[in-house]
């Protein structure tokens, strides 16, 4: 008889996306006349850039003629690719990462996901709480994160690091030493970004205790403040004790086109077992390439055109960032995040529950955002808007929040 692997039975409920998912159907199918406004999903709404377009209808032409025609991708991606990666994403910004550095994926979310494939199972892995739900729930499928306790909503073998509203909605260093510690900035959930010396710290402390950083940077481009970094390998001393994960989906749109990729420098090892041999073992093992047409696409995003396009793109939702910001600020809520990320995290009103405050705002003003229960025990009583639905869809939303009674 075969069996299965027991780890999945212990994930609490379903993937938070999915619940919520279910209860606004259940409500559009109760209410087929109400218009709901989605702002909970972070996916993007505005078409791809011209720069982009041209380039996949570029490499669709070479698809079908036979001297150009590509079939399957190398292991690590196009060179074309990670070398304007390489150049315009790290180099430019004083990073010495080179693009045999670089492992083209189809998505940071699968790269956060796998990445705990390559350690130990006697790892211990630290989070920021509230967290991506990828980078806990991986772990509990593989079997690493011990016993889950529902009243408190978290696993023996996690360790969690509160981010709060009286430090910045940032993570201090853990009593506990980790292995493996997940930062994600600009952050999803929250919001929030940290400055280039708070995250020397954690480099600095990484390298000390032996721990690896897992950094996913999937929001950089939105990052509008001077000192804030775009990369952990701005960093002194990050090559010798992290791993970046960036995507194309947010920056320019690829939700879906799918492109992303995974940064492991060669210097990163544990004793004299190299991660970026570890890494391309796995990769070559179990992926097999972002489509040639993709990639194209994505090398169409270094370009001058291309880098113009998706910085009005970004303009535009970082412009939408700001009314919901504003607008629910003056409205008396309490609001951070939207200054370097397309995420607003409200504090729910009158001490709701979130998913309290999800059910209100979906039955009385029609509008669907992201309980922050969902994101870990640290974000009850709080709530994740997005930036990415168009400016009129977002206008009328905080329109309606702010005149909502709660009565």
């Amino acid at each position: 008889m075969f069996k299965i692997n027991e780890n999945y039975l212990k994930l609490p409920g379903s993937y938070l996306f999915s619940t919520i998912g279910k209860k606004v159907r259940a409500y559009g199918e109760a209410h087929p006349e109400a218009k709901i406004i989605r702002l909970g999903i972070g996916d993007v709404t505005q078409p791809l850039a011209p720069a982009i377009i041209e380039a996949l209808h570029g490499a669709v032409e070479e698809m079908g003629e036979e001297a150009a025609f590509r079939g399957y991708a190398p292991d690590l991606g196009y060179e074309f690719l990670r070398t304007a990666i390489a150049e315009q994403d790290y180099r430019a910004r004083g990073c010495d990462i080179g693009a045999d550095e670089i492992f083209i994926s189809d998505g940071a979310k699968c790269d956060c996901g796998n990445i705990q494939e390559i350690f130990s199972l006697d790892n211990l892995v630290a989070v920021c709480d509230p967290v991506y739900p990828v980078y806990v729930d991986s772990n509990v499928m593989a079997g690493r994160t011990g016993v889950y306790d529902r009243d408190t909503e978290t696993w023996s073998n996690v360790i969690y690091m509160p981010c709060r509203e009286e430090n910045g909605f940032a993570p201090e260093l853990p009593r506990r030493t980790p292995d493996l510690i997940y930062l994600c900035f600009p952050n999803n959930p929250t919001g929030a970004a940290v400055r280039k010396g708070q995250l020397q710290e954690w480099v600095d402390y990484a390298n000390r205790v032996g721990a690896v950083i897992l950094y996913d940077a999937a929001y950089e481009a939105y990052i509008s403040e001077e000192d804030v970094p775009h990369s952990i390998y701005e960093c002194e001393g990050a090559r010798a004790c992290a791993i970046e994960f960036r995507s194309f989906s947010k920056n320019a749109g690829f939700t879906g086109l799918r492109l992303g990729f995974t940064v492991v420098p060669k210097e990163l090892k544990s004793g004299d077992v190299s991660l970026h041999a570890l890494w391309a073992r796995r990769h070559g093992t179990k992926y097999n390439g972002a489509p040639y047409i993709v990639q194209r696409a994505g090398e169409a995003v270094y370009t001058k055109e291309g880098r113009r396009q998706l910085k009005e793109q970004v303009a535009y939702y970082m412009n939408n960032a700001r009314y919901i910001l504003e607008g629910l600020k003056g409205a008396g809520f309490c609001v951070s995040g939207g200054v370097n990320a397309p995420y607003i995290w409200l504090k729910a009103p009158e001490r709701m529950t979130s998913w309290e405050f999800f059910d209100v705002l979906l039955s009385k003003v029609q509008v669907v955002g992201t309980p922050g229960s969902g994101f870990g025990p640290s974000g009850e009583h709080y709530f994740r808007l997005t930036a990415f639905g168009s400016y009129e869809n977002t206008v009328e939303a905080v329109d309606r929040i702010k005149n909502m009674k709660l009565g």
